[in-house]
């Protein structure tokens, strides 16, 4: 099969197509005759050696695939072969086949293409996980999402409205802000222009938001804290702005604030496959009745990957960048 390999010197990292042996699925695992392929910046910080894969991960990119299930396990029910599913992976992605565990793969939605599904897995388990799962996001309260034009941030803001929080996100352009507001957001601030934590207090009329979904970390860890509310919740998911900070910890005792952090791509498949059934229980629905959509930016053929990967590097993408296999 057709796989894309890293291939890194002194100088450059490239993406180079090379030939493998077809994989055999494990007891629990179905191996995927793949159609396309969602671009994450992990894969973008995996080509750039400081992402390394879990142990017994395959070393090819690529966290999310869609296309037919070509043989299973001899523990896999639920799947047969023939059937069109998008999964969650550990790696692999980036490839004509890839293995999947069973319990992180779902049926597509009724409606949705190959391209449309492979948007999915790595997005929407993501925000689910974190939001809903983990920090308990409430109809009637409020939710802060940095990066509101990114496939996490386009899925955050159609979440969040779906079940009844108010939405508030960052963008880098007026453009990238007005998309937001067109795609559900009740306030997009544009983060080159305006202070976010004063536009977030005087449109909370100084309360605060419940729960802040950031990807940046850095200097936005503090004022983060400042933007929550009493009993607010701060779930990191990303450290594009660096690893380090300081903040004032008696904000955090007075304001009663929790603050988590967490990584998908490690977690257990009990911990997926948990996420993957609220998932196909409560969202599923919503995308089959068109209540929600997955936001395609743009799509590349997988021998074109490095090119997407640029794409995503210019931040000037809106919604998810998909490899076609």
């Amino acid at each position: 099969m057709r796989a894309l390999e890293i291939y890194r010197t002194a100088e450059f990292t490239d993406l180079i197509e090379t030939d493998q042996p077809l994989p055999s699925p494990g007891s629990d695992q179905v191996l995927i005759k793949a159609v396309a392929a969602g671009v994450n910046r992990p894969d973008l910080m995996q080509r750039k050696g400081l992402y390394p894969p879990p142990p017994g991960a395959s070393t090819v990119l690529g966290l999310e695939v869609s296309g037919t299930i070509e043989a299973i396990g001899s523990e896999v029910t639920g799947f047969k072969v023939g059937d069109p599913v998008c999964a969650l992976l550990t790696g692999g992605g980036y490839a004509e086949y890839c293995l999947a565990s069973v319990c992180c793969c779902l049926p597509i939605p009724k409606g949705l293409s190959f391209i449309q599904a492979a948007a999915l897995p790595e997005t929407f388990f993501t925000v689910w996980s974190n939001i809903f799962d983990r920090a308990k996001l409430q109809a009637g309260e409020s939710l802060l999402v940095h990066g509101g034009t990114s496939g996490i941030g386009t899925t955050a803001i159609q979440l969040g409205r779906a079940f009844g929080s108010q939405v508030i996100v960052t963008a880098g352009s007026q453009e990238k802000c007005e998309y937001c507001q067109k795609l559900g957001a009740d306030l997009a601030i544009n983060y080159r222009q305006q202070d976010f934590v004063e536009a977030v207090m005087h449109h909370t009329d100084d309360k605060g938001v419940d729960v802040v979904l950031d990807m940046i970390g850095g200097d936005y860890l503090p004022r983060n804290l400042k933007c929550l509310s009493l009993d607010g919740r701060l779930q990191q998911i990303a450290i594009q702005n660096g690893s380090k900070s300081e903040i004032n910890l008696a904000s955090v005792l007075m304001k009663r604030l929790t603050i988590a952090g967490t990584t998908l791509r490690p977690r257990s498949d009990e911990f997926k496959a948990k996420i993957a059934e609220q998932l196909l229980e409560k969202v599923w629905p919503l995308l089959e009745s068109g209540q929600l959509e997955p936001i395609i930016d743009s799509v590349f053929p997988l021998a074109m990957a490095a090119q997407a990967h640029e794409r995503m590097e210019s931040s000037q993408h809106i919604g998810k960048i998909i490899l076609e296999v």
